[in-house]
């Protein structure tokens, strides 16, 4: 399946979590027209359902769609005249995912009225055009959902373009204007590393708020469940060039169950398969990822950046930090030159900024680097793990800003890497030298070197860790870009360890660029 059209991120290991069977009577069903529901009453239901052990789901999807394969499935597609809210020409309107194949699992999705009634939102044969199958869909009552996504006019008005996917497990996805689909967001993530496997929580149900005529934003509702987890999240996404979600979440850790080593906050999935800094022979491409980099600022306001590689073997990086001002997956590289797929069009992937909205006090950014044969597979994720976690059944609760960011995206104030390149030029070292001792060609730029007249002094200052021995470095004015050139050269201690690298500039005694934090795998 192409990378550019696969339906949900899986890491290959996304596991089956169950769905929740009945809908709270207090809720939905017959009664929902009576009752009122709004962000408290989920957060009540989050919490309740903590205090009960977990429940698998026993739904079966009929044998038709169990059997059902990817083109039969791809076939399948949702009438349009059939959206939610086209109706009644609001500016939004919802379309929604048939279950079959990889989507096995059946969520519950609801309108949520403006006086806070509910109006379930069944799964109807008759919403979708089957294609070349032959089902018949009228003896399969209310299968519920594989998920949904949104549209706006976010190109122009004389279309409502796809704006935002909630697809499989708690994974969701979204874009600005111009943008094509790339790296996914996540709910929750539990104990990716750490842990005796990764448990993935997934939204089992949604209540979509009906906007507005002439609203510029949309709220959905979401209860998130897993064995050792519930939550209570709540999305605001506003479209526009950079399109902006606010999540507030609630999580409760489930009472009686094993304990969470490892609770990711905010966790981003994406893939990177090649870059500037790792070529992959063979491939007429020169660089194919979604994402090219980690990049942080922490409470003390350093900028990090961590260029992203394909690792041989599960790689774990850790950023300590109080209360940190931001992170995310980013797509530097803008330019269709340095991909050449008139398919993928990487350069069009939107980064993904996650803004913390308050204190989140102290934890760590953590990314996680898999190995991958190639571009179909996610191998990359990057999360905030708190440092302490709530008692069973009392709420963590944390707000950020997701922001779906293309050409114009977060950058540091000073200056940024643009590029980072391994290898030699002309040497008279030997091969096993070069493997021994490798460089790093790493370009800056930014309005702080812009500032700078040609002959400013400016220098470079790289540490490593205890496993390397920084042997040389070397900054200069890059006369073909106008930016600044950064040689690294860097002798490894133990060959199988890997080595942490440092650098940034400095101007005087002051810093005029982020830190370019990289990881020299082991061989």
């Amino acid at each position: 399946m192409p990378h550019t059209i696969r339906p949900f991120p899986t890491l290959q290991r996304l596991r089956r979590w169950t769905v929740l069977g009945a809908l709270l009577a207090s809720f939905c069903g017959a009664s929902a027209h009576a009752q009122r529901f709004d962000w408290d009453q989920l957060t009540r239901l989050a919490q309740t359902r903590a205090q009960q052990p977990y429940q698998a789901n026993s739904d079966k999807l009929p044998g038709e769609l169990a059997t059902i394969t990817y083109d039969q499935l791809r076939d399948i597609r949702f009438k349009t005249d059939r959206s939610v809210w086209r109706a009644q020409n609001l500016p939004f309107e919802a379309q929604f995912f048939h279950l079959g194949l990889y989507q096995t699992e059946p969520v519950r999705i609801h309108e949520l009225m403006p006086d806070g009634t509910v109006n379930h939102l069944p799964y109807r044969g008759a919403d979708f055009d089957y294609g070349k199958n032959t089902f018949d869909a009228s003896k399969w009552g209310d299968l519920g959902h594989a998920g949904f996504r949104l549209h706006y006019p976010l190109n122009g008005q004389a279309y409502k373009d796809e704006l935002v996917v909630f697809q499989g497990a708690s994974y969701f996805r979204a874009l600005g204007a111009g943008q094509q689909y790339g790296l996914s967001a996540r709910g929750l993530a539990i104990d990716t590393v750490g842990g005796n496997g990764e448990e993935f929580p997934r939204f089992s149900e949604f209540w979509l708020q009906r906007p507005a005529a002439g609203a510029t934003e949309v709220t959905v509702l979401a209860l998130l469940e897993s064995p050792r987890a519930t939550g209570a999240y709540r999305f605001v996404i506003r479209p526009g060039q950079q399109t902006t979600t606010t999540v507030n979440a609630r999580v409760f850790l489930r009472a009686g169950a094993g304990p969470v080593n490892t609770l990711g906050i905010a966790p981003l999935t994406s893939m990177f398969l090649s870059g500037e800094n790792q070529p992959m022979p063979g491939d007429f491409r020169p660089e194919v990822h979604d994402s090219d980099g980690l990049m942080m600022v922490s409470g003390e306001g350093e900028w990090l950046w961590r260029p992203l590689q394909r690792p041989k073997g599960i790689q774990v990086s850790s950023f300590t930090m109080q209360n940190p001002r931001g992170f995310g997956l980013m797509q530097r590289d803008r330019s269709f030159a340095n991909y050449e797929d008139v398919e993928a069009r990487y350069e069009r992937r939107p980064s993904a900024w996650v803004k913390p909205l308050g204190d989140w006090g102290p934890g760590r950014v953590e990314l996680v680097q898999l190995p991958t044969p190639d571009e179909t597979h996610d191998n990359i994720v990057a999360y905030w793990v708190p440092a302490r976690l709530p008692a069973a059944g009392q709420p963590l609760e944390l707000s950020y800003e997701l922001a779906w960011q293309g050409d114009v995206q977060q950058r540091p104030p000073s200056s940024w890497v643009t590029q980072t390149r391994k290898g030699y030029g002309f040497t008279r070292l030997s091969p096993a030298e070069q493997a021994r001792q490798p460089q790093y060609v790493i370009d800056f730029a930014g309005p702080a070197l812009d500032a700078l007249p040609a002959d400013a002094p400016v220098k470079a200052v790289v540490t490593a860790n205890a496993n390397g021995r920084v042997l040389e470095t070397l900054a200069y004015p890059n006369p073909a870009t106008r930016a600044w050139r950064v040689t690294v050269r860097v002798e490894r201690v133990d060959a199988t360890q890997p080595v942490e690298l440092r650098a940034y500039l400095q101007h005087h005694n002051d810093t005029v660029s982020e830190t370019w934090t990289h990881l020299l795998l082991p061989e």
